[in-house]
């Protein structure tokens, strides 16, 4: 061997070792993952999860307390790792999926993408309208205007946040989640006072204490729920090319260890936000949130009469749905311009880039109005169409790769292989209910 090969060969072997040693070491940067994964998964969705969580009593709710980690945690680390299977570092999971499963799957999951996030769009249009009607009858005393012009005013205000641009938006985001989190562990403390044992005095595993659902059929709507609510998908992407840059061999690990803390972080938090408002209100109390399609600040503002919850919950509320909104926007006509654009280059096609940003502009707009006009269940969205399509990406593409991808041939025959198909398929399954119910 050449002095030249010999040196050049020393120098990546010295790189691959650093990488492995930085892998196994915390770093700023791991931090900074791991509260930005954090950030990414609590939003505006865990605003409604303890309406459905606790809806159908104590059961399903300690069945969620059980379930939570190991169906979060195992299924962004198997999207994680698809990601990780790339040849090339720089491959995201749109090259990825191309690489292992050729053109054609490459677009079929840009769809799929789509689907996944344009719903929850749609959801956000009617809860920030909503919202708004809520706090201008019951706090502020007025009469809302009819809701087809709130809506639109509403809509048109977050789109026109959306002209300062992408950065400015995602940057506005990163700062506001951090006091959102801090607003909701404040409330979930102030709940404490409020507190009662009515959720145990009913629980029953024969029907819930709203007189509504039975047991099972709970646990199996809530699923869906719990998917939405945690899910952080759309970052695991960028998230697992900076590991595979970063750590090489090693980011496989190092992603592991980040994902597990945030997780653990994430799920703190949350389950101690949800237990305090079940625990403040009733099954009942809960399923006439259900019924009024808001958000649980939403009805606590309006079920406590204290001037903190009377002000504070909405407008944390308005801010949270606000923030969801926008990235869910940005996420959405993107993915629409994406779908577009492949279709017109597969048809040899062209179209002004001005024509079809308006043609964008304008399907969102009439699509987020027209749905916020009709004031569908929010619930019953996240339960029939946001969870089972987001669980077709995190929880089924992930094993379905595993099992056909040579690159993850050692991630076969895994136990957590096994749990994360089958809540896979009970979140898609919600879709069957959602259809014949």
């Amino acid at each position: 061997m050449s002095i030249e090969h010999q040196s050049a060969a020393n120098v990546a072997e010295t790189q691959v070792e650093v990488a492995t040693t930085h892998s196994k070491n915390w770093q700023k940067q791991d931090t900074t993952w791991m509260l930005g994964l954090y950030g990414t998964a609590i939003g505006a969705g865990v605003l409604f999860l303890p309406i459905n969580a606790g809806i159908g009593g104590l059961w399903p709710l300690l069945v969620m307390l059980v379930l939570a980690f190991p169906m979060t945690y195992y299924s962004h680390r198997a999207l994680c790792r698809f990601v990780l299977s790339g040849s090339s570092k720089k491959d995201d999971i749109t090259e990825v999926v191309e690489e292992h499963f050729g053109r054609v799957s490459g677009q079929v999951i840009t769809l799929l993408y789509f689907l996944a996030i344009w719903p929850i769009l749609l959801m956000y249009s009617v809860a920030i309208t909503n919202t708004t009607e809520s706090f201008m009858v019951h706090q502020l005393g007025m009469t809302a205007p009819p809701r087809i012009i709130l809506s639109l005013v509403l809509i048109l205000a977050l789109m026109g946040v959306v002209r300062f641009g992408q950065q400015m938006i995602v940057k506005a985001m990163s700062i506001l989640v951090y006091p959102f989190v801090a607003v909701l562990m404040l409330l979930a403390l102030y709940l404490i006072p409020n507190w009662s044992t009515e959720l145990f005095t009913q629980a029953s595993l024969t029907g819930s204490a709203a007189g509504e659902d039975g047991f099972w059929m709970s646990m199996w709507l809530i699923i869906p729920v719990m998917v939405f609510s945690f899910n952080h998908s759309p970052i695991i992407s960028s998230f697992a090319v900076d590991q595979k840059q970063r750590y090489g061999k090693g980011a496989d690990n190092k992603s592991s260890r980040i994902l597990k803390y945030s997780h653990i972080m994430m799920l703190a938090t949350v389950m101690f936000f949800v237990f305090s408002c079940v625990l403040s209100l009733n099954p009942a109390d809960l399923a006439e949130a259900k019924a009024q399609n808001i958000s649980i600040l939403s009805y606590l503002a309006n079920h406590f009469s204290t001037p903190v919850l009377a002000y504070a919950a909405p407008i944390v509320a308005f801010i949270a749905i606000s923030k969801s909104f926008l990235g869910h926007y940005l996420g959405a006509s993107e993915g629409l311009h994406g779908i577009i654009v492949k279709h017109l280059r597969n048809s040899k096609k062209t179209v002004k880039e001005k024509n079809l940003q308006r043609f964008v502009v304008l399907f969102m707009l009439l699509s987020c109005w027209i749905v916020a006009t009709i004031n569908p269940s929010i619930l019953g969205m996240i339960e029939t169409l946001g969870g089972p399509v987001i669980a077709m990406i995190l929880f089924i593409m992930p094993m379905y790769a595993i099992h056909r991808i040579p690159a993850l041939k050692s991630y076969k025959g895994k136990l957590s292989n096994v749990f994360i198909t089958l809540m896979g398929l009970v979140a898609i399954s919600a879709i069957i209910y959602g259809l014949f119910a």
